[in-house]
């Protein structure tokens, strides 16, 4: 440079400084941005977030910002480090992140972002030993100084394991557009996993991840989630949802089992019909909820509440149940049967007894007090009007104190106890049976629907046996039952006395009823054998007068029958009836072999009368001839 230019220069600064000095300082800001390099706040920014969490944080890529009133900041390819204990190096990572800052309200000492961007984040979450989990760490610093107002996610991954309890879940995450504007975005998510070992998939929406950072404030979700046959719907909201601490849903479940829920919730329940079920689901403390609910199980409706208390050594299980029309064939699970197939039908066992283990398990594993009242009972073949069930179980001992039954216009009540405890169940059943009418207790039988008489018994068993078939092949105690004075039709006793002349005459005449003086039965029973001790029916026409056995083990009948018209007839054969066959296929046919033995043999009948023991049963009615038997003569 020439001294005439270094002079000019040197005058120039002399007569305008502050202008020479901001063309400088303008200069040097963009020598400074053309050469600046963001990255060189990488270490500070990472021992900060370390100092914080107490956590390994890595910014493996370019950092960078746009400068303005609110500065665009980008991050590439963050890894945040996992707890100790946690079976992954890696808690969070994301491969790009892009954030705005308000400058304005960093002076008031608020950071407020106004939306977040993350592009492949990936996200692990792991429940600890001691029952924490991985997202705990740092200071008890709360964070009142953020604002994050939105978060898009693109492409995330959310993976969460509770190896504890068997539950692994993983699910895709991808943020959308919010329903109000300027609302934080909710995402939507597809995934599964295990949930207690079951395998199971989900599907659905919530609200914005930003909301987890509230753990008191309602986070709203609406899921469905498939576990095999057995569907779920929630919708609602949840506190604390990493914990499932405090929930308000409402829960929608269909499947083809309840027993089926068993391993997902560890609830025991008797194997059922399809189902569907909707109610209201929350938890209180430790006790979790499922109220109002309403629904079907099978062709019977069910409603209710219901509630689990987890707080105790065992679950302890609490119901009011109630069905306006309950069809009798989904109480099958209940007495050791199979539920319903889709098609309706049922799985078979060799006998018509129920031979299907309980689970013994189950038994032990939880304690219940459960109710259930059914208005209406449809029971094909069974005069059954309506059910009222209390099932008592604690500690492997069950009990149904009542279960009573409204039978034939009367009342049929049962107390059942098993014991659990040991390897084989064992059970008690008292059944008190009274005022059952005759007439509906033969609806099948044409010539006995307007038989009058009420019918009343008493059962005492005990049996041992991890089946209801096994109970009852074993049992030991008194079968017992009697009616008094009534009515029955003249033909059907004919027939049963075999008393040819009588029989052609009421055929071509009309039928009449005749005087039913008493009936009863009573019963020894040994090792599931029920031996008659006594077994009469009494009317004014003919007595029959039986003996044999009834085999519990092995379903099988051996009984005869033998019948002494009152009234003379030179066409009675008076053959005895043999009842043989099984409970399935019964058998009923006179003995043939002794119909010609007639006038060689002199049955001496006597006197009959019911045991003392079932007097107190008889519903003997007033007026005259109450008594039942007596002597007669052919």
């Amino acid at each position: 440079m020439n001294r005439s230019a270094y002079q000019r220069m040197i005058d120039g600064v002399t007569a305008h400084p502050w202008r020479t000095i901001s063309g400088l300082l303008a200069l040097a800001m963009l020598v400074l941005v053309l050469a600046w390099d963001w990255n060189w706040f990488k270490r500070p920014v990472v021992r900060q977030v370390e100092a914080r969490t107490g956590r390994e944080f890595r910014i493996d890529g370019n950092l960078d910002v746009d400068l303005g009133w609110a500065p665009l900041i980008r991050a590439e390819a963050l890894r945040f480090g996992n707890a100790e204990w946690a079976r992954q190096p890696v808690m969070a990572s994301v491969d790009r992140l892009e954030f705005r800052i308000a400058l304005g309200p960093l002076f008031g000492g608020e950071v407020r972002i106004p939306e977040l961007r993350l592009s492949k984040p990936r996200l692990n979450l792991e429940t600890g030993p001691d029952g924490g989990g991985n997202w705990e760490f740092g200071s008890d610093d709360d964070g009142d100084g953020l604002r994050l107002r939105r978060i898009w996610i693109d492409d995330g991954r959310l993976r969460f394991l509770d190896a504890a309890n068997g539950t692994r879940i993983a699910v895709a995450l991808t943020s959308r557009s919010p329903e109000r504007a300027g609302g934080a975005p909710p995402v939507a998510l597809r995934g599964g996993g295990q949930w207690r070992g079951s395998d199971f998939r989900i599907e659905g929406h919530a609200e914005s991840p930003l909301e987890l950072q509230h753990s008191q404030r309602p986070f709203r979700i609406d899921l469905q989630a498939t576990a095999g046959t057995t569907r779920a719907h929630a919708r609602g909201s949840l506190v604390d949802p990493l914990r499932l601490h405090d929930f308000d849903l409402q829960l929608a479940l269909t499947g083809e089992d309840l027993a089926d829920l068993y391993p997902l919730i560890g609830i025991a329940t008797p194997p059922t019909p399809l189902y569907s079920l909707d109610g209201r689901f929350t938890r209180e403390d430790a006790t979790w909820h499922y109220d109002n609910f309403t629904g079907e199980v099978g062709d019977s409706d069910l409603a209710g509440d219901a509630s689990v208390d987890t707080a105790g050594e065992r679950p302890y299980l609490r119901a009011e149940l109630v069905s306006n029309r309950l069809d009798f064939d989904d109480l099958a699970g209940f007495i050791g049967g199979g539920p319903a197939a889709s098609d309706g039908s049922r799985n078979s066992n060799a006998g018509l007894i129920p031979d299907t283990p309980y689970r013994l398990e189950k038994l032990r594993g939880m304690d219940a007090d459960v109710r259930l009242r059914a208005e209406r009972v449809d029971a094909p073949g069974w005069p059954i009007n309506d059910m009222d069930a209390h099932l008592l179980l604690e500690g492997g001992v069950l009990r149904l104190d009542p279960l009573d039954f409204g039978v034939a216009e009367g009342r049929m009540r049962s107390t059942i106890r098993m014991d659990a405890r040991e390897d084989t169940i064992g059970t008690r059943a008292d059944i008190a049976a009274r005022a059952l009418d005759l007439s509906q207790l033969l609806p099948d039988v044409e010539l006995a629907q307007n038989a009058v008489g009420k019918v009343s018994g008493d059962i005492s068993l005990t049996g041992s046996g991890n089946s209801l078939a096994q109970m009852l092949g074993s049992s030991d105690g008194d079968v017992a039952f009697g009616m008094g004075r009534g009515r029955i039709s003249n033909l059907l006793m004919e027939i049963a006395g075999l008393d040819l002349a009588e029989i052609i005459k009421f055929t071509l005449t009309e039928d009449r009823q005749i005087p039913v003086r008493c009936a009863f039965g009573d019963f020894a029973v040994e090792n599931g054998v029920m031996t008659a001790r006594a077994l009469a029916f009494d009317s004014s026409d003919t007595i029959l007068v039986g003996e044999g056995e009834i085999n519990l083990r092995e379903e099988t009948l051996d009984l005869l029958i033998r019948p002494r018209p009152k009234d003379r007839s030179l066409l009675s054969l008076r053959a005895p009836l043999v009842i043989d066959g099984t409970f399935s296929d019964p058998d009923i046919r006179p003995d043939l072999a002794r119909v010609g033995l007639r006038g060689a043999i002199a049955l001496t009948l006597g006197s009959i009368a019911p045991p003392a023991a079932l007097l107190a049963t008889l519903e003997l009615g007033p007026g005259e001839d109450s008594g039942c038997g007596g002597e007669y003569a052919e």
